[in-house]
């Protein structure tokens, strides 16, 4: 099981979100924005924050770092390891059946991610074989879109896509075409972008914060 930051709710906890970090990240990175998003002081809300495992990066040098995946080569036709990808997708699952027994419906539960979290949290949400609360994709790209399994469960799951105008890591057009492959699939994602670059900001913060509301009905 994944080491995670949690952060428990002030009453018992009756939703969950759980939160992937870009690479070279940790669970720590999106736990700083909690206070920003500002949910009511008695939401019933579990933050999961999962560390990802520390493998070597072969467009880093080869340098270990935290990273869900190895990545081969940058650019929009990013090459990468898939079989790692989807490890760390099935580990994700794995997440989301222990909030399950701990007493969190699955539709109570968000999946989000940035970045190669992002890519995960595809992979991980729209493969769950139970209905789940939506799925928060920010600054990513859809790389196992053309060999994913969609479960029945989650066809009509709320997909939310988030971007940078001017992201050069991950440019915009590779989200532009996870949101048309999605699409093609079937799905009604709700696409929108913020004038930054590979980040999150302010105004994205408010509108991540009023769809966390109105998915889990707070």
């Amino acid at each position: 099981m994944l080491k995670c930051v949690e952060v428990e709710p002030q009453i018992a906890a009756t939703a969950a979100v759980i939160w992937l970090h870009g690479l070279g990240s940790n669970g720590h990175d999106f736990e700083a924005i909690l206070p920003e998003i500002r949910l009511p002081a008695d939401a019933p809300v579990r933050f999961i924050f999962p560390h990802s495992p520390s493998i070597p990066v072969t467009v880093n040098g080869g340098m270990v770092m935290p990273a869900w995946y190895d990545i081969l080569e940058m650019g929009a036709g990013r090459k990468l390891n898939t079989a790692q990808l989807l490890d760390s997708a099935a580990q994700v699952s794995a997440l989301i059946e222990r909030e399950i027994a701990r007493g969190i419906s699955s539709e109570r539960i968000i999946l989000a991610g940035f970045s190669q979290g992002g890519a995960v949290a595809y992979q991980a949400a729209l493969s769950f074989p139970q209905t789940l609360a939506g799925l928060l994709t920010l600054s990513t790209y859809f790389p196992t879109s053309d060999s994913i399994e969609y479960a029945d469960a989650n066809r009509t799951i709320p997909i939310e896509i988030m971007h940078g105008s001017h992201d050069p890591v991950v440019l915009p057009a590779m989200g532009e075409d996870a949101r048309d492959d999605l699409i093609a699939a079937g799905f009604k994602p709700n696409w929108s972008t913020y004038p930054m670059e590979h980040q999150v900001c302010m105004p994205q913060i408010k509108d991540i914060a009023a769809w966390l509301s109105a998915r889990l009905g707070l």
